[in-house]
């Protein structure tokens, strides 16, 4: 296994990085900028860990259980610029529940790392299937990109809306119109 560097090895490369493209590193207010440079990526590419806590659905709850407006921050795998947005996360229980902060925590493990948003919303979708196994799964991503906005097409206040459906959310129209219309989607995709 190759070592890992560590945050003083990407310190110095975040210098030897600006250096090479001209940015001057001295005086007070730069003479920092690589080591809280080093922090702000370590930051973006590490989540906090969780545990996957799920109950009995002693209920029989059968309704869309969706958690909206999720926010989230990520790296481009292409530019190593952000992405941010948010999430609607939401399934159709079967035999368990699954507790709410689950969700939330779930967008920022796929988030944080390099990253595609197509990637991310089906990751997210997949889990929850493959770990909770629910009788459907609706995700929608909206983000702005800051490798579209702030450089490239600079094409501010774009933003990219992708979703992931599984199970009922997918094969029943009812279901799917449903999750759409509850994540405020219901105008943005079909």
């Amino acid at each position: 296994m190759t070592p890992v560097a560590g945050i003083g090895d990407a310190e110095v490369a975040a210098g030897v990085f600006l250096a090479a493209l001209g940015v001057p590193l001295d005086g007070e207010a730069r003479g920092r900028t690589p080591a809280r440079m080093a922090r702000a990526y370590r930051d973006l590419l590490t989540a906090r860990s969780f545990d996957l806590t799920t109950f009995p659905n002693e209920e029989g709850y059968e309704q869309l259980v969706i958690v909206r407006r999720i926010p989230f921050r990520s790296l481009c795998e292409h530019h190593a610029l952000p992405f941010v947005g948010t999430a609607d996360v939401g399934y159709l229980p079967a035999e368990r529940i699954l507790g709410l902060s689950k969700l939330v925590r779930l967008v920022e493990f796929f988030g944080c790392r390099p990253q595609v948003q197509e990637r991310m919303t089906k990751q997210i979708a997949d889990w929850l299937d493959e770990n909770l196994a629910p009788k459907g799964v609706g995700v929608v991503v909206r983000a702005e990109h800051l490798c579209m906005t702030s450089r490239g097409v600079r094409a501010a206040g774009t933003s990219t809306v992708t979703s992931a459906l599984s199970g009922l959310v997918l094969s029943d129209p009812r279901a799917r119109e449903e999750f759409f219309l509850l994540a405020g989607a219901a105008g943005e995709l079909r």
